[in-house]
């Protein structure tokens, strides 16, 4: 079946690619906008330390209850239309951050911008839908890169407005690029025609989205509030209780938020795991290299650089992802998506493994982030790949969106994980404890060993389907469009 773009024209291949991956840089270059000014915050805001450090978490608690109810959405009412939704989501949080000089309508806006964490996995799902089978890997690997692209160009662009502009416009360049997004997308990008139909699992929706709340608030206010305190632990215990919950609902409901039938198969399950493995190496970087460029050289481990050097550390690393995509594509397109993912955690892990003895200078940070950038780039690429192959194009919204709600789990893991090792190995300058270097090696070989982890989760992933079940998957879709359209 052809799909005409909103104009009624087929769409064009390059044109929808191009917009999406847009789409995407601009929500993730929306979750790195803040760093620069993390810590003024509470002079910005007159506020406490305690309270605006809600304006982080609460966009990561936001993101990670939208990201499986937009994908949900996007299979029941159209995946374009949800994905214009949280676009305008963004835009109005970032315009209620710009306007904002006190903590409460910071959060909110904080809040409404992790509210389109969805876009990225609604986007590979659209794309699924509307553009030619020999073209849908490039575009996934492009879609996917989008991610780690904004999280690395965020940062020196934020810096440089934070440092000679007001703060206010890290915000109002969000809202300004979300009405680019939301223009170009509507007039470039064409509805998906695949629906689930079905209600809306509202029971479903509430008791995940309490427990994904719990266990990230545990995990990102353990440090401040203690690992063993009875507010962590309670979180901790609502977690557990939400989740079993949920699972026990999931399987009974005719029309579940998540199909756990369907992420239970080898294929599906192997690849979140190892998706979990892969966000908590790819967010170490991010935890290493801005602290060591910005540390002072009087500790023995830091450069002594600024925020934009930082930035400028971290860019090629962006930029190796797009690069890293159309060979994804290749090995993906020759090989299957199973060896791509492997390939790029063998990268990763020595990308790794190697930066924990040479974090010496800038040029060395460089050279590390381009490695670990083309392994990131391959596997970003292959683990939707991994996903779309196993589920029906019904199920692609959600079934992607739970994907990426697995990668962001690890990323939480990593910054809990590292905050607690940096809490642990410090140095003394004057009165003051920093990190220290064994503490980024420590990193650096966790993250290292999560790249070999998720090298052996995908090694087991069984083979992609024969031709006779990709038959059998696409007959099963054809007959719940089928369905919708009868009902």
């Amino acid at each position: 079946m052809s799909v005409n773009s909103p104009s009624g024209a087929p769409p064009k291949t390059g044109a929808v690619v191009a917009v999406l991956a847009l789409a995407g840089i601009v929500v993730s270059l929306m979750q790195t906008l803040v760093i620069p000014i993390i810590p003024h915050l509470p002079e910005y805001l007159n506020a406490e330390a305690d309270d605006t450090a809600w304006v982080i978490t609460a966009t990561l608690l936001a993101a990670a209850v939208a990201t499986p109810t937009m994908g949900r959405l996007g299979d029941m009412f159209g995946k374009r239309r949800m994905l214009l939704v949280s676009i305008v989501l963004m835009t109005v949080g970032s315009v209620v951050g710009a306007l904002s000089d006190s903590v409460l309508p910071m959060i909110v806006g904080r809040t409404l911008q992790g509210l389109a964490a969805g876009v990225i996995p609604l986007g590979i799902s659209v794309m699924r839908d509307v553009l030619p089978k020999e073209k849908l890997a490039g575009a996934v690997a492009m879609m996917s890169a989008s991610l780690g692209v904004g999280g690395a160009f965020g940062l020196p662009i934020a810096a440089v407005i934070a440092e000679y502009a007001s703060w206010h416009w890290l915000f109002w360049v969000s809202a300004i690029l979300g009405v680019v997004s939301f223009v170009v997308v509507t007039l470039v990008v064409p509805e998906s025609p695949a629906r689930s139909g079905g209600g809306f699992d509202f029971a479903g929706a509430l008791t995940l989205s309490a427990a994904l709340v719990a266990l990230l608030l545990g995990v990102s206010k353990g440090a401040t509030w203690g690992w063993t305190s009875s507010t962590t632990l309670a979180c901790f215990l609502v977690a557990v209780i939400a989740f079993g919950v949920w699972g026990a609902w999931e399987l009974r409901t005719k029309a579940p938020i998540v199909d756990l039938r369907v992420s239970a198969r080898p294929q599906v399950l192997l690849t979140n795991i190892a998706s979990v493995a892969f966000g908590f190496a790819m967010f170490a970087t991010s935890m290493v290299f801005p602290q060591v460029v910005q540390l002072p050289e009087q500790t023995g481990s830091g450069l002594g650089g600024s925020m934009l050097m930082a930035g400028l550390v971290m860019a090629p690393m962006g930029i190796m992802l797009l690069v890293a995509a159309p060979v994804s594509s290749y090995i993906t397109n020759t090989f299957g998506p199973k060896i791509t993912l492997m390939c790029g955690a063998v990268v990763v892990a020595v990308g790794y493994f190697v930066g924990a003895f040479a974090l010496h200078s800038e040029w060395q940070l460089v050279l590390i982030g381009i490695i670990i950038g083309i392994g990131t780039g391959l596997a970003y690429g292959a683990m939707p790949a991994l996903i779309m192959g196993a589920v029906p194009a019904s199920q692609t919204g959600a079934a992607n969106s739970f994907n990426t709600l697995m990668r962001s789990l690890g990323t939480s893991f990593a910054s809990a994980i590292s905050g607690v090792v940096v809490a642990q190995m410090t140095v003394d300058l004057m009165g003051r404890e920093f990190a220290s270097g064994s503490a980024f090696t420590t990193i650096m070989l966790i993250a290292g060993g999560a790249a070999v982890l998720a090298f052996a989760v995908t090694a087991v992933i069984p083979r992609q389907p024969d031709h006779g079940e990709v038959l059998d998957v696409a007959s099963e879709t054809a007959a719940e469009v089928e369905t919708v359209k009868v009902g």
